[in-house]
């Protein structure tokens, strides 16, 4: 019985997809787990970021408008009054340096809104810490529009 048990916790486990993958020195799956980190803010899934951002997490917004911590961006994607008004985020042009067992994704995301997207350009810190790849640290930059 114990035997059944641990291999339907096991099922579980593996088919649940809100955990981190383990490594972050595969650029592609590495760069597959930053678009699941852009789907959880669009999503509010604080339960995904939960595990995927490390305990020591910096968000440096634009032009250090703002600064996240861990618990200050699963605060506020917990609180339902906290706003939840992007329609879409859009990424682009991204691409995952590896160094050991240290991974850099860059690139730009448009998110929209409203009243017009705001196109940032991105940079984001993942580290492998016992066995899993974690999120540690975001610089994000709003990039200025042009005029036609």
């Amino acid at each position: 019985m114990r035997v059944l048990v641990l291999a339907v916790a096991l099922c579980g486990a593996a088919a649940n997809p809100i955990s981190a993958q383990e490594s972050c020195s595969d650029p592609a799956a590495l760069i597959q787990l930053d678009a699941r980190w852009e789907k959880a803010l669009l999503d509010s899934d604080a339960d995904f970021l939960a595990t995927l951002v490390a305990e020591d997490f910096i968000w440096v917004h634009d032009h250090a408008s703002m600064v996240d911590t861990r618990q200050s961006l699963l605060n506020r994607l917990s609180d339902p009054a906290s706003g939840g008004d992007t329609r879409s985020r859009t990424s682009s042009d991204v691409v995952a340096h590896i160094l050991g067992s240290t991974g850099v994704v860059t690139g730009f995301t448009v998110v929209d809104r409203g009243p017009s997207p705001t196109r940032y350009n991105f940079m984001r810190t993942y580290v492998e810490v016992s066995g899993r790849c974690l999120l540690l640290a975001n610089h994000t930059m709003a990039i200025p529009q042009t005029g036609g």
